[in-house]
């Protein structure tokens, strides 16, 4: 019991000071008593002297300290590990907000896909970016907001649809199950295609330039396109693709619908089909 007091590294701090502090009261006396009697500034022997105890003093506290100081630095470490683990999903929110800011992949009121995800920019800040949900087949908002945390966008494809914010390369299919030559109406319906797109042409054509530049590729367009062909199970299959306004692309596709079927029907009523 007694030992352990002796050895404990509190007391044995104090002796440590206690002698640092006699020695170093000790070395200005003698060096007023040496400039005293040899009448020669001796501080500075003195002060290098003082240094020195300061130092070895320093060393003695660290060695009689050192397992102490040692757990503190584990504890220390392990409380910086701690909160690192807890705050892992944050700091990565932060830091996937400076890869926003860095690489600018988008910009608010930007229309873009991040994993399944569509929507236009609303706001972007440390921790997320929100999205105004957008229904790619409809290309109409959902009223729906969407809060993607900022982590998401470093580990997510991030896809910039903004070209399509005013012009879509608009596919749809019509499948029928009837089996005739269908050839006779796809002039009839490719001429209504074109007249359809006949009002955006030279706007279309020009925003198709532009795309193809900054993309560096062909795309379809702006000519509307129509191909027949069957699906898996043999039926028949009218696909479309047309290059025009966003806003225009669901009535465009109603009715060229409206007029294929009347072409078809038309058709089988020749080829004695009911349909």
């Amino acid at each position: 019991m007694i030992k352990d007091i002796l050895l404990h590294p509190v007391l044995i701090s104090v002796v440590v000071l206690t002698i640092a502090f006699s020695l170093k009261v000790l070395v200005d006396k003698l060096a007023r008593y040496r400039a005293e009697k040899k009448e020669k500034d001796t501080r500075y022997i003195a002060h290098n002297i003082k240094h020195f105890i300061n130092f070895t003093m320093v060393l003695l506290l660290l060695f009689i300290w050192s397992t102490e100081i040692q757990n503190f630095a584990l504890s220390i470490a392990a409380f910086a590990v701690a909160i690192v683990l807890a705050t892992r999903e944050f700091i990565q929110c932060v830091i996937g907000f400076f890869y926003l800011v860095t690489t600018r992949p988008f910009r608010i009121g930007d229309w873009v896909q991040v994993g399944e995800y569509y929507g236009e920019v609303a706001e972007t800040n440390w921790i997320k970016t929100t999205l105004h949900e957008i229904d790619m087949r409809t290309y109409q908002f959902s009223r729906k907001t969407i809060f993607i945390p900022n982590n998401k966008l470093i580990t997510s494809p991030i896809k910039n649809l903004n070209f399509v914010k005013r012009f879509a390369t608009h596919h749809f299919n019509i499948v029928r199950k009837d089996s005739f030559n269908p050839y006779p109406i796809y002039e009839t319906l490719r001429n209504k295609a074109k007249h359809y797109c006949e009002e955006f042409e030279e706007v279309a054509s020009r925003y198709n330039s532009i795309i193809e530049r900054k993309l560096d590729a062909k795309i379809s367009g702006p000519e509307p396109e129509i191909h027949f062909g069957t699906t898996e199970l043999g039926e028949f299959r009218a696909s479309f693709t047309l290059f025009c306004p966003t806003d225009k692309a669901l009535e465009i596709e109603h009715k060229l619908t409206e007029c294929f079927m009347e072409l078809w029907y038309s058709e089988a009523t020749k080829n004695n089909i009911k349909g």
